[in-house]
């Protein structure tokens, strides 16, 4: 796989000239950031279509310039942030137009940092998921590392995972529900960890430890370059990273449920469990993070190698990512859009089921054995 396949996959790197734009010239030139991220994307989704073709997974493959878009970024988003406190606070710029920097910035270590991030922790080299834990530490959401590794990816459609939004649940109450409960819950998932290996709360293997210590780092750092005006904007950008993030995980599960064996017994995850969206262009901003299902099967398979399903066997989103994630931010269009096709999947997957309340409601019993 050479650098001219991997080129479409560095199309994040369109947002830098953008930022830099929005900081020198003020103004509304900010609002070019989440217009090439959400809208341009969309757009060039319905103009170039889907790409259905799947990598051969067997034979070798040469992945640098895939693996060295995920690596620089990490460098290029540190830059972002506090480059633009440093200048920003110094600038003269406005409060509405800082803002709206900051906004964009968020934007971009939401949309591409923390998808990113999630590609950097499932990978085997240590340096490469500390490139991880820098890029989460910098938007303060750490634990997501946790909560993604122990618990997401063996309970998702569980009453377990919070990041598994519930069929007819707006994402507004899903996002204040996951802000609430995912950081507890992977507090709750690394102690228990310990406790299995008789280690205290407080043992050095405890990632916590290096998760504040990261994060109080970054925020060191924001109030140094920035005073507390920085420190301010540094909250602002991680809140809206923090945002485009959950947006994501509510779309890529919403409404998608574990048959339930009885006794906290889950059936296995399969590709019938995750939304997945072929649509080529936001694939390649989001280094094919729609081609979800695979991406559960395999969670350590690089992303130039995950493969796409039929509907026979996984449900399939009507946009990419991007454009779900506007309808989800109005509940009635989501629902108007998406409810069906959760009732299609139900009819399609698990006909003898004939009441779906409990799954709803998320009140089965919590998974047997988990963490």
């Amino acid at each position: 796989m050479s650098f001219r396949h991997a080129m479409p996959f560095w199309m994040s790197l369109g947002l830098v000239p953008l930022a830099v734009l929005a900081a020198a010239w003020g103004g509304w030139w900010w609002a070019l950031m989440p217009l090439y991220a959400w809208y341009l994307v969309t757009g060039l989704d319905l103009v170039l279509g889907l790409n259905l073709d799947n990598p051969d997974t067997d034979a070798p493959a040469d992945l640098f310039w895939y693996r060295a878009v995920t690596v620089i970024w990490c460098p290029v988003q540190l830059a972002l942030i506090f480059g633009a406190i440093f200048y920003a606070t110094r600038s003269g710029l406005g409060g509405w137009e800082m803002l709206g920097l900051f906004f964009g910035i968020g934007v971009a270590s939401g949309t591409i940092g923390m998808v990113y991030a999630h590609e950097l922790l499932h990978q085997r080299p240590k340096w490469e998921r500390f490139l991880g834990d820098l890029l989460l530490a910098s938007t303060l959401y750490s634990h997501f590392r946790t909560e993604h590794l122990l618990v997401h990816h063996a309970w998702v459609g569980t009453p377990r995972d919070a990041v598994s939004a519930r069929y007819n649940e707006g994402f507004h109450r899903f996002f204040w529900r996951v802000l609430r409960h995912g950081p507890r819950s992977a507090w709750q998932a690394e102690r228990n960890l310990l406790a299995r290996a008789r280690r205290p709360v407080w043992d050095r293997r405890n990632p916590f430890w290096k998760y504040g210590l990261l994060q109080l780092a970054m925020l060191a750092l924001a109030l140094l370059l920035g005073g507390w005006q920085g420190l301010l904007l540094f909250l602002w950008q991680a809140f809206v990273a923090i945002w485009q993030l959950e947006l994501t995980n509510y779309v890529e599960h919403y409404g998608l449920t574990r048959r339930h064996l009885g006794e906290g017994r889950y059936e296995h995850v399969l590709p019938r469990h995750s939304w997945n969206a072929s649509h080529k262009v936001s694939n390649w901003l989001l280094i094919n993070l729609q081609r979800h299902s695979d991406h559960h099967y395999k969670p350590d398979r690089r992303f130039p190698l995950l493969q796409t399903y039929p509907e026979t066997e996984a449900p399939q989103l009507p946009f990419g990512y991007p454009g779900m994630t506007f309808l989800a931010m109005i509940p009635p269009l989501w629902r108007r859009r998406m409810n069906p096709r959760v009732r299609a999947w139900r009819r399609q997957f698990y006909p003898d089921i004939g009441d779906w309340r409990p799954y709803d409601r998320g009140k089965l019993p919590m998974p047997r054995g988990a963490l």
